[in-house]
């Protein structure tokens, strides 16, 4: 029913992954094959191929659904659907930044200071990047004159021969600083999205499909940062216990048989597991469950 192309290079195993832990599992012969599969009904057609691409091919209505950058979105400038955002990135939950970077050492400190970088010549301002669409206007709506070259790669390496500044993607900066440049201003944050064909979308049989693989590929990411806790407690150390439990809403709280006590579970943040834990026991909690999730669907 649906042809979903997925990314290819940096978000390729990311993805693969998500779809996975989302009970969507990607096939292919080789991990180097750009054709694949999803055994589901509501899934005709796989393909991996570059973030690049993906905007065009899903404007273009070669594919209904597809995953790739907000980046890419805005370089290539088509007509997309965004059905939402995917927090997650190459190797993090962070969004990456599109930043314009120059040398450590350059005198300038803002976008509007790089109309000085030329030194009064009448050369235009070089920048390289593979933006340049994005690029341009950028720049532009600062009033600046620029040459702007697309990179094949290695860009942060053409600063200052070949190029004045660069317009470089990072998630950390650490990469640009390593190679002696220094971040002068954010263009465009930038998540991953799931976006679709507008005419797939107005099709009601194919946008409740979408909707459905969306609702597995959020609660999968979801699920990655919460567990599930589970404890007793005797009846006079409940409320204290409950004071220190948080909950998506609120626990649920079940009387054992006998009278002996309560049940609780709750899900919580997998970030503070590790200090609510000890509090639950100094608490009076007992027999205290930690339980992973496959995915939270609200």
């Amino acid at each position: 029913m649906l042809r979903i192309v997925l990314p290819k290079g940096s978000l390729e195993h990311a993805t693969l992954d998500l779809f996975e832990a989302a009970d969507l599992a990607v096939t292919r012969a080789s991990d180097v094959d750009y054709r694949a599969s999803i055994s589901d009904p509501r899934v005709s057609e796989v393909r991996i191929l570059r973030p690049q691409e993906i905007p065009v091919y899903v404007a273009e209505g070669l594919f209904d659904l597809g995953i790739t950058g907000r980046d890419w979105i805005e370089e290539r400038g088509v007509d997309v659907v965004t059905l939402g955002e995917l927090g997650y990135s190459k190797s993090s939950t962070n969004p990456i930044r599109v930043v314009l970077a120059v040398a450590a050492d350059s005198p300038c400190q803002s976008l509007a200071d790089l109309a000085t970088v030329t030194g009064g010549t009448r050369r235009r301002l070089r920048v390289s990047t593979e933006y340049p669409q994005l690029t341009k206007r950028a720049l532009a709506a600062h009033g600046i004159d620029a040459e702007v070259s697309l990179s094949y790669g290695a860009t942060e390496a053409k600063v200052p021969d070949i190029a004045d500044c660069v317009v470089e993607i990072t998630e950390t900066g650490r990469a640009l600083r390593a190679a002696g440049l220094r971040v002068l201003d954010t263009l465009l944050v930038s998540r991953t999205e799931l976006i679709a064909n507008p005419a797939a979308v107005e099709d009601p049989v194919k946008r409740h499909a979408m909707g459905q693989l969306h609702t597995l590929l959020s609660g999968a990411l979801e699920a990655r940062e919460k567990v599930l806790v589970k404890l007793n407690v005797p009846a006079d150390r409940l409320e204290s216990v409950v004071t220190v439990l948080p909950s998506m809403r609120a626990p649920t709280v079940s009387e054992l048989s006998g009278g002996r006590g309560f049940a609780l579970e709750t899900v919580v943040a997998k970030a503070d597991i590790n200090t609510l834990i000890p509090a639950l026991k100094d608490e009076g909690a007992t027999d205290i469950l930690e339980l992973p999730l496959s995915k939270i669907v609200h």
